[in-house]
Order: structure tokens, then C-alpha cells, then sequence
């Protein structure tokens, strides 16, 4: 997760020079590189999280630079994971567990369309389900008025990912951690707003005056129609439909100082949403959400010295007509610190929490495993990376996932047995960027 600096005056000659490429959900994307000549540590803290020249290149529309003939890029991930424990009754719960495996591969079209239009888009190949889809997209249109003290960014932006379009990296589309197991068990609850990715249309318009105050406002749309390329491969049967348009509202105050070294900001953002219970059936009851959301980071970034810390809670609402309540609550709490030396050795720890109303019928599927015997969704748990970059677009990452509660108990957690730290997974990944 990234914050972002510099004086008006500083920032404007600083922007019009540093330019480089963005970040993505868990990518850095070396098309931008190739767009501005820069190098890509310019943008990134450590991809994917960006500096304020990052955040800068993103609100003026990924158009910073030269326009490429083939603005094309592309990755590549290789990974093992090993759980703590595999019961072979539940083996088929953790896919190729403990083998190594062809996690993602991915080709993006990002950069300069035009001179106020850019575009991030990427489309990803699942080693895992064998199966390809589109992934983030963020089409943008920026200017802005004004000058010095007295300058206005503004844009808009067409996206398929609630917080993809987000300039700090403490939402969920871009939040630590920015890669994670893709066969590892993870915790069955989560908010709405993290759960809609690659199945929503969300336009939007957002602005910064003075290089201090950002706002934003957005509505989601279920993505189909003129907006079906939005979820283009995806498993229609399980995305979402929304009834009308969900408003969607950004707001963030951001400061930097000693030339842009440091940088923090603190925000707060909502999501309001009816959802169809049955997307096939778009009519009659719906199921309702509203999630308000509260974060904050900090950045430190010198040429040998890079620190970050970032924060974000969501609290939520939620009226579902299959549930076992009248109405449930779901609080989410992330937040990490990130070390980096000399842009080539990193470490990050997290902490991640879910707690909420527990409800029988949304969170019990009495299955091992993914059940919970209270059905009650909360977790826990605490996240440890190392990261070493040989080079700008290589990562070799090794990560260490500890669960203290999982699906509502630390022991028994599913009724059969499994305990919270069977859960606890070791995760090597090989990450390529070209």
C-alpha cells in the first residue's frame, strides 16, 4: 500500500519528468516503464505500490510520457504452497498442495491512448482452474485546471473492480497482501466490497485540489450489455447482479513533505448495493449491503531506505434474505508495514481480522474444512513476507500465513476436527514481470 508527496510548483516539474507505470492488483506493469523511460522504482515503492509519482501518473490517466505503438506487457507467476496440515479425507480441498504450479499468467494493454486517455487492462490465464478471464481494467480520461496552490486534477474513469481506481494501495483491488496462494484455504466471509472484482461496471469522476484534498464519486452497475467485456471469461453463473446502480463515494486528505520523502494520508470511502439473490431471476427481493470503510498509510521512501504502513477498516450492514437473521454485521480490519532495502530487500507483516454477526445458514456449509460448526465468520491472523528483487521485474517471495481463528474457533473450527492452525501455510512464489 502506497501514500504519495511534493509541492505544487516541485510536483508539477517533478510529474512533468517522473513518469512511469502504474501499479496493478498485484503488478507493476513495464509497458509504463517503456512509456515514460523511467525506471520502474520511481513509481513503486515496491510493485505494485506506488509513490506519489505513481499516484500522480494514475490520476492524469496513465498519459505521462510517449505513446506507445503496442502500449503491451505481460507476467508471469510460478508458485508451492505447503498447509500445515492436509487431511487426506479433505485432500481435494488443497489443489496441487505442495507441488510447484503455473499460478497466473497475464498480458496487459496499458498505457497512452491519447492525450488525456490511458488505459490499465489485463487479462489473466489461471494455472490452477485452467481457465482464462479477464482481470482489472481501468479506462481513464484526466485534465486538470488551475495552477500552483490554486491546481485541480480531475478525470474519469470506467473500471470493472470497486478500488481498482483508487490511487492508494489500502483497498482491497490493490492491498497487501498483493499476491497471495491461489490453493491455499482461506476464511469464507468477506464484505461485499471485496467480493464484486471482474463482475461490476463502475463509472466514476474524481478530483484533487491542491495536491491535498481527493473525492470521488461512482456508481456500479451489474456488468453486462454494452458493458459484458467488463467480465469477459468469467463464470456468469456466480458473478453478481445488481439492481440499478450501487453509489459508490471516495473521499482522502493527503500531505507530503521534505521533498515529497514522506507522505500520509487518512480517507474513508462507502459502497450501497441491492443484489439479486438469484442473478438468473432479476426481479423481486434483493439483498442489501452498505459498507463504509475508514484507512490511512504512511510512506518513507529514500533511494537506500523504503517504509510504508498501511490501515483499512470496513464495517457492514447487510439485509440477505437467505440468511438465518433479519440483518448481520461484518467488520474487516487489515494493515502491514513494509521495509525495503535498497529497493532490493523487502519485509512486510500484516494483520488481518473478520468478525460478525454469526449466522448459521451464510457461514455453515457443514463441510471440513471451508465450514464453520458456530456459523460465525470471524477470523485471524498474521501475515509475514520476504521479498528479493535481483532485478527491477523479478521477485522471488516467500510468505507465511498464521491463522489465530478461522471461520469462528481456534480448535474445532468446523465441527470435524480441523483446528484454525491446520490452516497455516508456507508460500513460495517466482514473479515475472515483461
Amino acid at each position: 500500500m502506497p501514500t504519495r508527496p511534493l509541492r505544487p510548483s516541485r510536483r508539477a516539474a517533478l510529474v512533468a519528468i517522473a513518469l512511469c507505470w502504474v501499479s496493478s492488483a498485484a503488478h507493476a506493469v513495464p509497458s509504463f516503464a517503456r512509456q515514460t523511460g523511467l525506471d520502474c522504482m520511481t513509481c513503486h515503492l515496491s510493485w505494485p505500490e506506488l509513490t506519489p509519482t505513481g499516484r500522480q501518473f494514475k490520476l492524469n490517466g496513465y498519459t505521462l510520457g510517449e505513446r506507445l505503438r503496442l502500449p503491451l506487457a505481460g507476467m508471469l507467476q510460478a508458485s508451492a504452497t505447503s498447509t500445515a496440515s492436509v487431511d487426506p479425507r479433505v485432500a481435494d480441498s488443497f489443489p496441487k498442495d505442495r507441488q510447484a504450479t503455473l499460478q497466473q499468467a497475464s498480458v496487459f494493454l496499458s498505457g497512452k491512448l491519447a492525450e488525456h486517455v490511458g488505459v490499465f487492462s489485463q487479462y489473466s490465464y489461471d494455472g490452477v482452474e485452467h481457465h482464462g478471464s479477464i482481470d482489472n481494467v481501468d479506462l481513464r480520461y484526466a485534465n486538470h485546471t488551475g495552477e500552483a496552490t490554486g491546481k485541480v486534477v480531475y478525470g474519469f474513469t470506467l473500471h470493472n473492480n470497486p478500488t481498482v481506481q483508487d490511487v492508494y494501495n489500502t483497498g482491497q483491488a490493490w492491498g497487501f497482501p498483493y499476491a497471495s496462494s491461489p490453493v491455499a484455504a482461506a476464511p469464507n466471509a468477506a464484505t461485499a466490497i471485496e467480493s464484486l472484482g471482474q463482475q461490476v461496471a463502475g463509472l466514476g469522476a474524481y478530483a484533487l485540489w491542491r495536491d491535498t484534498v481527493y473525492g470521488e464519486l461512482s456508481v456500479y452497475r451489474t456488468a453486462d450489455g454494452a458493458f459484458s467485456p467488463l467480465r469477459l471469461g468469467t463464470d456468469h453463473a456466480e458473478d453478481a447482479a445488481l439492481k440499478g446502480y450501487a453509489p459508490y463515494w471516495r473521499l482522502a486528505l493527503q500531505h507530503d513533505w521534505d521533498h515529497a520523502r514522506h507522505s500520509a494520508m487518512v480517507g474513508a470511502y462507502g459502497l450501497v448495493l441491492d443484489r439479486y439473490p438469484d442473478n438468473t431471476v432479476r426481479s423481486g427481493p434483493t439483498d442489501h449491503y452498505r459498507d463504509l470503510g475508514v484507512d490511512a498509510q504512511y510512506q518513507y521512501i529514500t533511494d537506500r531506505h523504503r517504509v510504508s504502513a498501511q490501515l483499512n477498516y470496513v464495517s457492514e450492514k447487510a439485509r440477505i434474505g437467505a440468511a438465518s437473521n433479519a440483518s448481520n454485521d461484518l467488520h474487516s480490519l487489515r494493515a502491514k508495514a513494509t521495509y525495503y532495502f535498497d529497493k532490493q530487500y523487502g519485509f512486510s507483516v500484516g494483520r488481518f481480522a473478520t468478525h460478525g454477526t454469526a449466522d448459521d445458514a451464510l457461514y455453515n456449509t457443514g463441510e471440513p474444512v471451508n465450514g464453520s460448526a458456530t456459523g460465525s465468520p470471524n477470523s485471524a491472523g498474521t501475515l509475514w513476507e520476504f521479498d528479493y528483487l535481483p532485478r527491477r521485474d523479478v521477485r522471488f517471495m516467500l510468505q507465511y500465513t498464521r491463522y489465530n481463528r478461522f471461520n469462528g474457533a481456534a480448535t474445532n473450527y468446523d465441527g470435524q476436527g480441523r483446528n484454525a492452525r491446520d490452516n497455516n501455510a508456507l508460500y513460495l512464489m517466482l514473479w515475472l514481470m515483461f
